[in-house]
């Protein structure tokens, strides 16, 4: 498929468009993860990173890779360990002797997409060391500021199961996540064409070579979230957002709601999803759709709740079936 070269402003249909030819191509490769690969596309095309959860062998570095090759985008991964300080993330001053000065030896946290995988196998120290390049898309190595490239753009993954030698997430960190995406197991018949792709070479055990080319030219994602700017929310909608917002702080189930930047959150991946399915306005369930993924890791559920066996999830379920949606 030939990457898209045009360089005037995107108009909804023509962002549609190549968000159609990005699924298609992403398609081709990860099998049955459809819904995971839609909510990482809204929170790139507002700027957000995301993080994934989801047991080993579902797909989570398969789904990095390619959507780093279908859109043309540097790739890096960095494997998060107890003992990874943050200078093997955003990289160091070293002093070079035959020039008698300090050079920058960059991390890997420079490129464009960069995977973090199992990030809470890290102490809280290094952790830290993303917070200024999620936020501010810079970092500050000995008092100076290195801007990182404007489609930066964090994919981390946690394993769900796994709790010795981990290093929960603070809630100043996970807030620094536009969305939490479950990663699943896929459905059977899905599962079936990723043993049939085995059997004819398409799958590989150990490879990490993506077959798969750029769908976007460069600089068509940046262009991408400015044509987000296009799609209308009307004044019910807000109120509707804010709706939902206010339900998470008053439930007795939930220690802690949503704040304003989750509110903000919610606004923008609505706006996205409304783009993603070919629509210059947000309506009722472009909120309800990306509710789960950007509310979930941001709400606390009460001890009371936990000992109930539920979660943030099914609380959050049940509020947006209260909520009264706008009509017309």
């Amino acid at each position: 498929m030939t990457p898209f070269d045009d360089r005037s402003p995107l108009t909804p249909a023509e962002a549609a468009a190549r968000l159609v030819a990005l699924r298609e191509a992403l398609a081709g490769v990860v099998v049955g993860q459809e819904a995971p690969l839609d909510e990482i596309l809204a929170a790139l095309f507002v700027g957000g990173h995301v993080l994934l959860e989801g047991v080993p062998g579902v797909a989570k570095t398969l789904l990095a890779r390619a959507l780093a090759a279908a859109l043309g985008l540097e790739f890096r991964r960095v494997q998060f360990t107890p003992d990874l300080m943050p200078a093997d993330v955003i990289g160091t001053n070293v002093f070079d002797f035959q020039r008698g000065l300090f050079h920058l030896q960059k991390g890997p946290v420079f490129t464009e997409v960069l995977l973090a995988d199992e990030i809470n196998r890290t102490p809280p120290k290094t952790q830290a060391a993303l917070l200024e390049a999620m936020q501010e898309r810079q970092v500050t190595i000995d008092g100076v500021s290195h801007a990182l490239a404007p489609s930066f753009f964090v994919l981390a993954t946690q394993n769900p199961l796994e709790h010795e030698g981990t290093y929960p997430l603070p809630e100043a960190q996970l807030d620094r996540f536009l969305m939490k995406v479950l990663v699943g197991y896929p459905a059977a018949a899905e599962e079936l064409e990723i043993y049939r792709r085995f059997l004819d070479g398409r799958v590989q055990l150990t490879s990490t070579d993506v077959p798969l080319s750029a769908v976007l030219a460069p600089g068509d994602l940046l262009r991408l979230r400015a044509a987000l700017g296009g799609v209308r929310v009307e004044e019910p909608l807000l109120g509707y957002l804010h709706a939902i917002v206010e339900a998470t702080r008053r439930a007795p189930q939930l220690a802690a709601g949503a704040s304003p930047r989750a509110g903000i959150a919610l606004l923008a991946a609505a706006r996205a999803w409304a783009a993603m399915e070919g629509r210059d306005f947000a309506i009722p369930d472009d909120f309800k759709r990306m509710a789960r993924p950007v509310l979930r890791h941001r709400l606390i559920a009460t001890p009371e709740t936990e000992l109930e066996g539920k979660g943030t999830e099914e609380v959050l379920g049940t509020l947006l079936d209260r909520i009264e949606v706008p009509r017309g």
